[in-house]
């Protein structure tokens, strides 16, 4: 059965109301019905945003469309690592995948879009430096600069020991953070043998 115009016009509202992007539960929650929903994208009105998520495609622009589809789809996690640092513009690196903190119990997540890269972290390693961040139809939480710096020297494996390097550098050079909060954050951490001499040569 095709959505009537009237169905359309209302779930384009809904959609412009939210800024643009909605996860299919919460629209049909809000009264739109999935034909809609598959009418809309049939128009080219809407586009998924991997599993689960729609985006209006003549809403606001969003440079940060991926991160707001990780938000919609996994509230628990906290964007971390080099997608943090991307985030606070103190990388070059241009991450290939989201990187997401999550908490024991969590399932890996599993989406074509974007691609996404889970890390645990337990007690106050997941909990500490979190800021929250609001974005179109979305809240994003992210870690904070100088926790994330720390976490890029725990998992200094899987980024890259000169990715940390250069956030550590350009952060203090730019005064994104005082030396109380690196120790802090290494100790929470675990990583203030590893932080010391660098951190030292900062002092």
């Amino acid at each position: 059965m095709t959505p009537t115009p009237k169905a359309l016009a209302h779930a384009e509202r809904v959609f412009r109301q939210a800024g643009g992007i909605i996860r299919t539960r919460d629209a049909l929650h809000r009264g739109i019905h999935r034909r809609t929903l598959y009418g809309l994208r049939d128009l080219g009105r809407l586009s998924p945003l991997g599993r689960g998520v729609w985006y209006l495609v003549d809403a606001p622009a969003s440079e940060h469309l991926d991160l707001i589809a990780v938000a919609l789809r996994y509230p628990q996690a906290v964007v971390c690592l080099t997608s943090a640092l991307s985030w606070h513009g103190l990388t070059t690196q241009l991450p290939a995948q989201v990187h997401i903190a999550v908490p024991p119990g969590v399932h890996q997540p599993r989406t074509s879009f974007p691609p996404v890269r889970a890390f645990r972290f337990s007690g106050r390693a997941y909990t500490a430096g979190v800021e929250t961040h609001a974005l179109p139809g979305a809240k994003l939480r992210v870690y904070d600069i100088a926790k994330t710096v720390a976490d890029c020297f725990k998992f200094r494996n899987h980024v890259g020991l000169d990715v940390a390097l250069e956030a550590l550098r350009e952060g203090w050079r730019e005064r994104r953070f005082t030396m109380d909060d690196l120790w802090r954050y290494a100790t929470i951490c675990r990583v203030d043998r590893v932080m010391r001499p660098y951190l030292e040569s900062l002092a």
